[in-house]
């Protein structure tokens, strides 16, 4: 990752990102981090244990905001390591088309995506990862399940903020839902 933009001083602090998300759409990139057989069909995907503001534990696919003059790729390969750990070895995608573009809403019932804090647009991706995963920063943990265990209403139900919904889009999108 030594080609990646420097991108600290090109951020905001937490009182203008506050302001900032009051007043526009905030752009961020998901992950779904997948394991592929040799054919390249998904065998497991892996779902982020994590602690809530409120002290709740919920599972959560790999999030992030892109950065003030960051490339989506760079911000999605960011989230990736701070997420599942420098040695995941990601295959970020060669064409960086999402598999859907999520809104989050600070209202809820405008799409099935809400977030209080703000109006947001993710970018989702599947990204296979072939290395040693081991979450870093405030996830508590990273599970793998295969597609069926995934599929079931209750994993979905564990995620926030519609990102069951998005999974199950995720799913759908490589052919693992019957």
């Amino acid at each position: 990752m030594s080609d990646m933009t420097e991108t600290t001083p090109g951020w905001l602090t937490s009182d203008e990102l506050e302001m900032a998300r009051a007043r526009m759409p905030i752009l961020y990139v998901e992950a779904v981090p997948v394991r592929v057989d040799d054919s390249g069909e998904v065998t497991s995907i892996g779902l982020l244990l994590r602690i809530g503001p409120e002290g709740t534990v919920s599972r959560a696919l790999v999030s992030g905001r892109v950065l003030h003059h960051e490339r989506v790729r760079d911000a999605l390969l960011r989230h990736l390591e701070k997420d599942l750990g420098p040695v995941a070895l990601p295959r970020v995608p060669a064409s960086l088309q999402p598999f859907t573009v999520a809104e989050y809403f600070p209202t809820q019932g405008v799409t099935p995506f809400h977030d209080p804090r703000q109006h947001a647009v993710s970018l989702a991706y599947i990204v296979p990862v072939a290395g040693d995963c081991r979450p870093r920063q405030d996830a508590l943990d990273l599970v793998w399940f295969s597609p069926q265990e995934v599929s079931s209403e209750l994993v979905r139900n564990e995620m926030p903020g519609g990102q069951g919904v998005l999974l199950k889009q995720a799913l759908a999108h490589v052919g693992c839902l019957s």
